[in-house]
């Protein structure tokens, strides 16, 4: 039967600038089998290679007054508050987990329906959680909160958020099928230049799934703040 893992339970590691410890010793590399590898030994490492985050690096310059009023607006509780079916997402496991064969599933039909509440149980605690911290206005834990900037509208919201039209919007206005993930204010936001006197900036570093870039959602906000520039980037992390 295959593991099932929750939708938070897996979080991207902190780049290594984030965290920059002793330089490690290198380990001599043997030397390599010469020849080209069967070709699905090369798609094996490619897909094994591929890391399931991108990292990014955005800078936000300009008039010391608007940064300052946007880095007040971007804060929130860096969680999007999606309605979610239990019922539906109780069924669905059952469903999944008393599908395997039975020579190779270790549960029996009762154990799958165990299983399956418990893990409604879980995403129940885990939604609550998640709307007390939105229901708090001092939840602000988040400094750059995508929700709190360009808000999910409630007719989406009440979709949930596997659902293909919550998806769609989510690609077509943040550009992330989700919420940034350890999302963190940088002490040097690297704009790349000298700012003017009078002018300052703030950074950010957050991860997306991997191939998602949340160029919409900045299109969006430099219209509104016109007076801003952003500069995102994706810096090496090996």
């Amino acid at each position: 039967m295959p593991e099932l893992r929750f939708p938070w339970a897996t979080e991207p590691a902190v780049p290594a600038e984030e965290e920059r410890g002793p330089a490690l010793p290198k380990v001599p590399v043997p030397p390599k089998r010469r020849g080209r590898r069967p070709g699905r030994v090369r798609r094996a490492i490619a897909s094994d290679a591929a890391p399931p985050w991108t990292y990014h690096r955005l800078a936000v310059s300009g008039p010391a007054s608007e940064v300052a009023s946007f880095a007040e607006a971007a804060r929130g509780p860096g969680i999007v508050p999606w309605r979610l079916d239990l019922d539906a997402v109780e069924e669905g496991v059952f469903a999944l987990a008393v599908s395997q064969p039975p020579a190779t599933r270790s549960l029996s039909v009762e154990g799958c329906r165990v299983l399956a509440r418990q893990f409604r149980d879980r995403v129940a605690a885990h939604h609550a959680k998640a709307a007390a911290l939105i229901a708090e206005e001092r939840s602000l834990a988040c400094p750059f909160d995508l929700h709190a900037l360009l808000p999910v509208p409630e007719t989406v919201l009440q979709l949930g958020p596997a659902h293909p039209g919550a998806l769609a919007w989510l690609r077509e206005h943040w550009g992330t099928t989700d919420r940034l993930r350890q999302v963190v204010a940088k002490e040097r936001p690297g704009v790349g230049r000298r700012l003017p006197c009078g002018f300052s900036a703030v950074g950010y570093g957050f991860f997306t799934a991997a191939g998602e870039v949340p160029c919409p959602a900045l299109a969006q906000l430099g219209a509104r703040w016109l007076g801003l520039h952003f500069r995102l980037r994706q810096p090496a992390t090996d």
